[in-house]
């Protein structure tokens, strides 16, 4: 049987006990204070976002926005000068080929001015006086003529009792026959002198208003009233349009680009239609004008653009004359190609590069590109299917950086 520890040693034992206990927690807090300045002073891995290169259908587009239009545009215009009377039609409203559109009646006489007016009074003054002088003519030739055609006839009689000579009869049959001549040069007269007198009360406007005869105005074609220009009655010159003809279904849309773009566009190129209010629609490059016009961009900058005229494949009735429309015309198409994100493209040193992910790291690989399309750009050479490039290189990101792609 052992005997118990004294007292004197086990107090200096449990000492030393705790002091260990103490030199232990110091030594593993220091280790973890040590270990913790380490890890501060290592350097992280650059967190980074990632895609694949993968095979996918790419497409070349030129983007912009146009306006569509009736392909087939009809002006009804005033073929006369003169009065226009209401047009009852309204925009919408249907028509048919030759139907009456409008009616013009001939102008009312202009108003004089007070010396205009004094200088016409004048000459209708002179052109009444005219025929009543021609009047008067005529009542002198009647005279005449009547007092000749007695002399003639006693001069007959005379003739078949022998009493006159043949050359006195030859006398006043001849004289018989100037004056009927000058009875009708008198009426002649006072029928000229009645046209001067009407033409002088015309020009005075007197006694003559616009007339009751009315020109009809008919659609040259069947359609729909697209835009009606003048509905209101009154005064209208010859050529001045009264409104729009056309059939809303038969609808195209032009498209204004940059010249530089017109260039690489061909007839026939496919266009996505969208943002017009409906569903998207498909079309077809129409025409390519060959004149370009210069546009002032919203910054100010002079731009040569050029019209390019797209036929709508099968257009819906909800799509009018006129409608805002977004357009994606494509330029090239490749079923099956090799892309990436051009977010991850850039250039280095006069070449295409990208930043690929090789066991936790970025390689810098440079490349060779071919189409660039709105989102991915098409890669020729030095990337193969499946490999990860950073999107957006930031420039922590530099070759042989740790690198970790975001979840």
């Amino acid at each position: 049987m052992t005997k118990p520890l004294q007292p004197s040693l086990a107090k200096p034992r449990r000492r030393t006990a705790r002091r260990w206990i103490k030199r232990g927690i110091l030594a593993v807090v220091g280790l973890g204070v040590l270990a913790a300045l380490v890890y501060a002073w290592l350097p992280k891995p650059v967190i980074v976002d990632g895609a694949l290169a993968r095979y996918t259908p790419l497409d070349v587009v030129v983007e912009a926005d146009g306006k569509t239009r009736v392909r087939d545009r009809f002006v009804v215009a005033a073929p006369i000068s003169g009065n226009l009377a209401r047009v009852e039609l309204e925009a919408g409203d249907p028509v048919a080929d030759g139907v009456i559109v409008a009616r013009i009646q001939p102008p009312d006489p202009v108003m004089l001015d007070d010396r205009s007016r004094a200088a016409a009074e004048a000459r209708l003054a002179a052109a009444v006086a005219h025929q009543r002088q021609a009047d008067a003519a005529i009542a002198r030739a009647k005279v005449a003529r009547a007092a000749a055609a007695r002399e003639t006839a006693r001069i007959r009689a005379l003739l078949r009792a022998g009493a006159v000579a043949g050359a006195e009869r030859d006398q006043i049959e001849t004289s018989d026959e100037l004056a009927a001549s000058d009875l009708a040069a008198a009426e002649l007269a006072r029928a000229a002198a009645v046209a001067e007198v009407a033409a002088a009360r015309a020009a005075l406007g007197r006694g003559v208003r616009g007339g009751t005869d009315k020109v009809d105005v008919i659609a040259p074609t069947a359609g729909q009233v697209l835009r009606v220009v003048r509905d209101s009655a009154g005064p209208i010159l010859a050529g001045a349009p009264i409104l729009e003809v056309g059939n809303p279904r038969d609808v195209e849309l032009v498209v204004d680009v940059l010249s530089a773009d017109a260039a690489r566009i061909t007839r026939g190129a496919f266009v996505l239609l969208d943002n017009w209010g409906g569903d998207p629609l498909t079309g077809r490059v129409r025409r390519i004008e060959p004149s370009a016009f210069t546009h002032i961009s919203a910054l100010g900058i002079e731009e040569q653009r050029v019209n390019v005229v797209v036929g709508v494949d099968d257009p819906p009735p909800a799509l009018g004359d006129g409608f805002r429309v977004d357009a994606r015309i494509t330029l090239w198409h490749g079923d099956r190609v090799l892309a990436v994100p051009s977010s991850a493209v850039f250039r280095d040193r006069g070449r295409w590069a990208v930043y690929v992910v090789r066991a936790g790291r970025a390689e810098l690989v440079p490349i060779e590109v071919g189409h660039r399309g709105r989102l991915d750009v098409e890669v020729t050479a030095g990337l193969a299917p499946g490999d990860v490039v950073i999107i957006h290189p930031g420039d922590r990101v530099v070759p042989g950086k740790r690198v970790v792609l975001r979840s």
